[in-house]
C-alpha cells in the first residue's frame, strides 16, 4: 500500500494532462488517416503509399483487412526502431499505429455509404490531405503511425535538415510502383502520386507552416543598445557578430537573433526606433532546436 501511495505522488498532474493531451491529438489524428483510407483511397483503389498502401494492396489480393495488416506489416520496423530510437519512441509509436489499426478497421464496417468514388482525383486530394492531417497531427506529440514515418524519423537521425513530407515521398514511390502493378492500371499510380504530394505538403505545412519561425540579422552601430532593449523585452536571446564592410572597411556589428513568426514586427519596430540606419535580413528558419522553441531533433 505504501508503494502504491509512493507512486501515486511520483506522478504530476501536468504529466497526466500531457499524457492525455497526447492521445486526444493521436485519435484525431488516426480519425483522419482512416477516414483517408476508408472513404477515398480503398474505394478509388488508390495505395498512398507507406505500409498502408501496402495493406491496401494486400487487402485487394486477400480481402485481409487494412488495419489488422498495416499493424503486422509494422513489427520488423518497430524492432529496429527499438535499437536505434528508443523504448519511448517505440512504445508510442506503437501504441498510435494499434490505435489506427483498430480505427481503419471498426470505420471500415460503417464506411460504405460514405465512400466516394464519383470523381479519382477529387477524391485524392481529399485523401492525401486527411493523409498528411493525420499524420502531421501524430508527429507533432511525438509518435509516428508506422512504415515510412519510423523510416522518416530514422533517417532524420542522420539528415536532421531532411523534411518529414520529402522522406516520406521518397520512399513511398516504391509502394505506388508495385501498387501500380498489382491494380493493372497506370492511372491508379498518378492518382497515388497525387495523394502522396499533397500529403507531404500538408504534413510540412501543419508542423512548420503554423510555427513559422524567422532569423533576423541586423548591422547596425548601436548594437549593445538594441540587444539590451530587446533582452529585456523579450526571451529571445541575441548573438553580436563584429563585421567589417568589404566596399567601406567600416566596422560594425550584426545582430543575429530567432524569433516565431508572430514576434518580428514588434521587434522590427524596436529595432528601427533605436537606429533608423540599421540593414536588416530576414529569412526563414524552418527548424530550431534549443531554448525556447524544440528541445531536440526527435522532440
Amino acid at each position: 500500500m505504501t508503494k502504491i501511495k509512493d507512486f501515486s505522488k511520483g506522478i504530476k498532474k501536468e504529466d497526466v494532462l500531457e499524457f492525455l493531451l497526447d492521445n486526444i491529438i493521436w485519435l484525431i489524428g488516426c480519425f483522419f488517416y482512416a477516414l483517408a483510407i476508408n472513404i477515398f483511397n480503398v474505394p478509388n483503389r488508390i495505395a498512398q503509399g507507406g505500409f498502408s498502401g501496402l495493406a491496401i494492396v494486400v487487402n485487394y489480393l486477400t480481402k485481409l483487412p487494412v488495419g489488422a495488416v498495416n499493424f503486422a506489416l509494422n513489427i520488423p520496423l518497430f524492432i529496429l526502431a527499438w535499437f536505434f530510437v528508443g523504448k519511448r519512441f517505440v512504445f508510442r509509436s506503437l501504441w498510435v499505429t494499434a490505435m489506427l489499426s483498430v480505427i481503419i478497421d471498426v470505420m471500415a464496417k460503417y464506411s460504405k455509404p460514405f465512400e466516394y468514388t464519383k470523381d479519382p482525383l477529387l477524391a485524392a486530394i481529399f485523401g492525401g490531405a486527411c493523409c498528411g492531417v493525420g499524420v502531421a497531427l501524430v508527429l507533432n506529440r511525438g509518435a509516428t503511425t508506422g512504415g515510412t514515418d519510423i523510416l522518416g524519423r530514422l533517417l532524420r537521425l542522420i539528415a536532421p535538415h531532411i523534411s518529414y513530407g520529402r522522406v516520406i515521398m521518397a520512399a513511398d514511390i516504391t509502394v505506388v510502383a508495385i501498387a501500380a502493378i498489382v491494380f493493372r492500371n497506370v492511372e491508379s499510380a498518378m492518382y497515388a502520386a497525387i495523394v502522396i504530394f499533397v500529403s507531404s505538403k500538408a504534413i510540412d505545412f501543419i508542423l512548420y507552416g503554423f510555427n513559422k519561425s524567422k532569423m533576423l540579422m541586423v548591422i547596425t552601430d548601436k548594437a549593445a543598445e538594441i540587444s539590451q532593449t530587446l533582452t529585456a523585452q523579450s526571451p529571445r536571446g541575441i548573438s553580436i557578430v563584429p563585421v567589417t564592410g568589404a566596399y567601406t572597411g567600416e566596422e560594425k556589428k550584426m545582430l543575429i537573433c530567432v524569433l516565431h513568426g508572430n514576434e518580428v514586427s514588434r521587434v522590427l519596430k524596436t529595432i528601427k526606433r533605436i537606429d533608423p540606419h540599421t540593414f536588416t535580413i530576414i529569412t526563414e528558419a524552418n527548424e530550431i532546436i534549443g531554448k525556447g522553441f524544440r528541445a531536440s531533433y526527435n522532440e
